[in-house]
């Protein structure tokens, strides 16, 4: 048997490597393809002219491969990378103002960024930065107890960063499992009490009903899940303040002079008094009230500006939400493949799959009866990224913008490049795509050539990134 090494030599030595590599670089490199076979056609609509015709029996392999397209690192670093920049231009665009169809003047209009963050269920090993205010230590203790279980209720190492030891309970036996999968399982709905409690109080403050405020200021957000090492989710948000939106003006200013400070105010005081009441798992257990944790905040963000002295940009703060937008839950336990999952991390999926056995075995309706589809996600059901109507484009606009790109790119060079603007202007009313495919399997036919395009994707992002950090480099020196 080949290893990976071996078939990347063999793939290498091909008469048609130079093929093969342009369709792997058609694919950004993905980590995962779609491999398809079949063909397409783009005949001119007026006279029924043939301009280009592709099929995937041409291709070195006999087949054609299509990005997976997944969000999550851990599945396509390549992918994962493009849904990154697609988010930070989705999240840019409502806070800086200034593209995607966005104006420009967005970007004087109210921001604050707000973090919610999930109650504590038990007492959990921390990693702490160095160079903030406080101890490094985990859990320093002048007084030092054990718990009921003989288990000491301080630590005073310090844990590195990505210390598997972070997030980890200091007694497993003591932890409320339930109680954390619970209010898992109802974060998606505190979120929502808080957009209501936020609306309500600014309309408040403003001194109207809320009926009557949307004719003045309307609030707009862009929000992400983040799983933190505990295995608890919290929430990311940016939130905009306009003004009541029209078809010639989808981004007014808000009509009442409202300051961001003040935005930030009401964010607080909304996470603080959101609660909801959650059902009894069982029949014999308790009903819980459960709230946002202590630790909400909420910032002014800085418009046009970089961050100094403690203070947030627009830019910044979009991709800090877009890096957010590619993780999931094997993040939280990147290294479970080579060295088994965390004990914490695998008590919450056993206590998932525990409840849903539990509760498919009860007579009657359950509000937890879905809850064995989330295991993965352990127990939290709501999408890791929402926004409000009108916070600013979609990924399907800016996705169908690139694929329209690259079609019309595609067929200017079979027209010659001196055509491009005409191919760009008129493809849409002039040409008719004719296709037909048929799915044949996921990934890279060997190792090798899974290995190559591993190896690829690692270097265009690292090109990718010096480049932008040469840009921005620039930026602060012309500032």
């Amino acid at each position: 048997m080949q290893t990976s090494a071996e078939s990347a030599t063999n793939r290498m030595q091909r008469p048609d490597f130079g093929e093969w590599l342009k369709q792997a670089a058609g694919t950004n490199y993905c980590a995962n393809p779609v491999r398809l076979v079949g063909s397409s056609v783009v005949v001119d609509a007026s006279s029924g002219e043939v301009i280009s015709f592709y099929e995937s029996s041409r291709e070195p392999d006999g087949v054609t491969y299509v990005r997976c397209g997944n969000r999550r690192a851990v599945r396509c670093p390549s992918c994962s990378h493009e849904y990154k920049g697609d988010m930070w231009h989705l999240v840019v665009a409502g806070a800086a103002g200034g593209s995607k169809d966005v104006p420009a003047a967005v970007g004087t209009h109210p921001l604050i960024f707000v973090t919610l963050t999930a109650p504590s269920f038990g007492a959990v090993h921390a990693v702490k930065k160095a160079g903030r205010s406080g101890s490094v230590r985990c859990r320093p203790r002048s007084k030092k107890e054990l718990c009921p279980h003989g288990k000491p209720t301080w630590c005073m190492r310090v844990h590195p960063e990505g210390s598997p030891t972070g997030g980890e309970p200091l007694c497993r036996e003591c932890y409320d499992y339930l109680g954390h999968i619970v209010w898992q399982w109802h974060a998606p709905e505190l979120w929502r009490r808080f957009t209501i409690a936020f609306r309500r109080q600014l309309a408040q403050s403003l001194g109207l009903s809320e009926s009557a405020s949307k004719k003045f200021v309307r609030v707009q957000f862009a929000k992400v899940a983040e799983f933190q090492k505990r295995g608890l989710v919290h929430f990311h948000a940016l939130i905009r303040l306009d003004g009541d939106p029209s078809d010639d003006r989808p981004f007014p200013p808000p009509a009442l002079n409202v300051t961001a400070e003040q935005l930030a105010a009401i964010a607080r005081s909304s996470a603080a008094q959101v609660w909801t009441t959650a059902a009894p798992v069982f029949a014999n257990d308790e009903t819980r009230s459960l709230r946002f944790g202590r630790q909400c905040d909420a910032r002014v963000v800085v418009r046009g500006g970089i961050d100094e002295e403690g203070e947030l940009s627009d830019r910044a703060v979009a991709a800090y939400i877009a890096k957010y937008a590619t993780k999931a839950t094997e993040d939280v336990d990147p290294d479970a493949s080579a060295n088994g999952p965390r004990p914490h991390i695998a008590q919450l999926r056993q206590t998932v799959e525990d409840l849903a056995a539990v509760i498919r075995m009860s007579p009657g309706e359950s509000p937890y009866e879905l809850l064995g589809k989330w295991v993965g996600m352990l127990g939290f059901r709501g999408h890791f990224a929402t926004k409000s109507r009108r916070y600013s484009t979609t990924l399907g606009r800016i996705r169908s913008a690139r694929r329209t790109w690259q079609r019309r790119a595609a067929v200017a060079r079979t027209r010659g490049p001196g055509d491009f603007d005409e191919a760009f202007d008129d493809l849409d009313e002039s040409t008719l795509i004719i296709s037909q495919w048929s799915f044949t399997g996921m990934g890279w036919l060997t190792s090798g050539d899974a290995y190559l395009a591993a190896q690829a994707a690692a270097a265009a992002r690292e090109w990718a990134d010096e480049k932008r950090h040469e840009s921005r480099t620039a930026h602060k020196k012309k500032r």
